[in-house]
């Protein structure tokens, strides 16, 4: 899309009663967003598709084309870009979703097309467990160059981002629920900075737009949407997270979540999306495996990380998990002799794999 009919959409974008479906209809229509700056009022009601508070609201905003223009102009000198759904740049994969947004904001880099993406998204007052099992596979698929979705909230957002940028090295994405030029929530800045390094922040909203409650459900949609696999880390049985769930399944993502004790109200909503069909994320290989199937590439990593490991440990460390086991246990579902089990685990422990309680109970490692 040119310059010139970018500042049209940009006008027409900054007018609240359009959302992202009316604007594309307009498109679709009318075949350009300068015209319909020029056209009547009886033109617009004859597309017979807008509401009548919406053609009053176009008409309306008509007088703030100038001003809206140079706002348009000096976007690119305050470090944020643009990039609608005619450009080569924009996500291909919010194409796939029946109301995309036509304008992105963003600052920093927008995701690639090409490279395997995977949404993270939990409760805001997440468990210390959830944070940190969430750094972990959020560092494990950047490290093999896959992108991280998130929205930039406290708790496992904030978690997913941070894993990605210093545990994996990678790039990692924010969607915001306000204007690009807004950091929200503010204790959160530091984060939005260094992401736009590695990574980006985007939003369909326009400049200034405060972080109003109703602007949430929206964004959601772009978080899964922007993904291949939605992840969902912690979430109580009503919460947000499993309506960005419901969003990607609607959009034909893949879900995932991390299975948890059936007492725990974090895991209340993650279970319940198990028992509807979504998989359960045991390890990053499981995600890892899919995207392999999707993209047709190798992404493993759990034979590079145990490489040197001998058999014997790996078949040890395959049998644990995060919840410590006793000896005993592993011992019975190894079939291997204490003596050869306790061998295996120390190594494993030495190795920084595993570890051990008081009371021979051992354990995945985070």
């Amino acid at each position: 899309m040119d310059e010139r009919e970018k500042e049209y959409l940009y006008w027409l974008n900054s007018t609240a009663e359009l959302g992202a479906v009316s604007l594309r209809r307009l498109y679709e229509h009318f075949h350009s967003y300068e015209r319909i700056y020029h056209i009547e009022e009886t033109e617009l009601r004859q597309a017979g598709f807008l509401k009548e508070r919406q053609i009053c609201a176009i008409m309306e905003r008509k007088e703030q084309y100038p001003k809206l223009r140079e706002e348009y102009q000096a976007l690119a000198g305050r470090g944020i870009g643009t990039v609608t759904f005619l450009d080569a740049e924009y996500p291909q994969r919010l194409l796939e979703i029946y109301d995309y947004p036509p304008l992105l904001f963003y600052r920093g880099h927008l995701p690639e097309n090409s490279v395997p993406s995977v949404a993270i998204v939990g409760a805001r007052g997440c468990s210390r467990y959830g944070e940190q099992i969430t750094e972990k596979f959020a560092g494990a698929l950047a490290a093999e160059h896959v992108q991280i979705i998130s929205g930039l909230a406290t708790g496992i957002d904030t978690a997913a981002h941070t894993g990605a940028l210093k545990i994996g090295g990678g790039r990692t994405f924010g969607v915001l629920g306000c204007g690009i030029n807004i950091c929200y929530p503010r204790n959160n800045y530091l984060l939005y900075e260094n992401m736009q390094e590695n990574g980006g922040v985007l939003t369909e909203f326009p400049c200034n737009t405060p972080p109003l409650k109703q602007n949430f459900p929206m964004r959601n949609r772009l978080i899964s949407g922007l993904a291949d696999v939605v992840l969902v880390a912690e979430a109580k049985e009503k919460s947000g997270s499993l309506i960005t769930a419901e969003l990607g399944l609607e959009q034909g993502r893949e879900i995932f979540a991390f299975p948890g004790r059936i007492t725990d109200r974090l895991s209340a909503g993650c279970n319940l999306l198990i028992a509807q069909g979504a998989r359960p994320a045991l390890c990053p290989d499981d995600i890892l495996e899919y995207l392999e199937l999707c993209h047709g590439r190798k992404l493993v990593i759990r034979e590079k990380n145990m490489a040197r490991l001998a058999k014997r440990e790996k078949m040890v460390y395959s049998f644990l998990d995060f919840t410590p086991k006793h000896l005993d246990e592993v011992v019975a579902d190894t079939g291997l002799s204490v003596t050869e089990c306790m061998d295996s685990l120390l190594e494993l422990e030495l190795g920084g794999y595993v570890f051990c309680t008081s009371n021979q109970y051992y354990g995945r490692k985070l």
